[in-house]
């Protein structure tokens, strides 16, 4: 009995009854780094070549990412045997697959957004400069305009009749659930990256491109 006393003596003297709790709790031996925030402007950006290597990056993954897409949406539209082509899920598949692949191969380069939105959302939250978010945005733009350019080069009359493969609000619905629905269906793709790209989370450059995917294909599918 004594001996036991004295080990509760021991712990007693060991660990106080006062433990810190909530953030006071918490310590600087982290096992992840966060990253600085980004400054505002950063002009010297524009003197490095990997500034502009990663706004071609962009622009090209836009390119491929609506050349496909539009293609594949393009193939299902004009084909009146719907049964005979990819249908819905075979779109919701090359959304899917073509983001995983550009995001798996532009990240280490651009971060591989792909997306304005994405892009936006970071700069907001610090993680880019505007010099880098104007730019990734001006490039995105142009890699969209250019991947549809070549749709409609390649295949005028079916881009003109099916509108180039653009989305229509679906009958039985209004302007505002499909403005909604894509309010929603954006937030989700930002939210995804955010938790994808968090520094407490292990293996981040895997989980990039497999969420975007999934979240993409999950999007385009519903």
């Amino acid at each position: 009995m004594e001996g036991k006393e004295e080990d509760v003596k021991l712990g007693a003297n060991k660990f106080s009854e006062r433990q810190p709790i909530g953030t006071s709790a918490q310590t600087d031996d982290k096992d992840y780094k966060e990253p600085p925030p980004a400054p505002f402007f950063e002009p010297g950006e524009l003197k490095s070549w990997s500034f502009y290597r990663a706004g071609i990056a962009e622009f090209f993954a836009t390119f491929l990412f609506l050349y496909i897409t539009i293609l594949t949406v393009m193939g299902y539209s004009q084909t009146k045997n719907k049964c005979a082509t990819v249908g819905i899920q075979g779109i919701a598949w090359s959304f899917g697959g073509m983001i995983f692949a550009l995001v798996y191969c532009t990240a280490g380069i651009s971060g591989g957004h792909i997306n304005p939105a994405v892009t936006f959302g970071l700069f907001l939250a610090r993680k880019l400069s505007l010099t880098r978010a104007v730019f990734y945005i001006i490039m995105q733009c142009l890699g969209a305009i250019c991947g549809a350019g070549v749709v409609k080069g390649f295949q005028p009359k079916p881009y003109e009749m099916l509108g180039g493969g653009a989305n229509v609000v679906a009958p039985g619905y209004t302007k505002g659930s499909g403005l909604g629905a894509e309010i929603i269906g954006t937030f989700v793709l930002v939210y995804t990256v955010f938790s994808a790209t968090d520094a407490k989370r292990n293996a981040r450059d895997s989980h990039v491109p497999v969420s975007k995917f999934l979240d993409v294909l999950l999007s385009s599918h519903y």
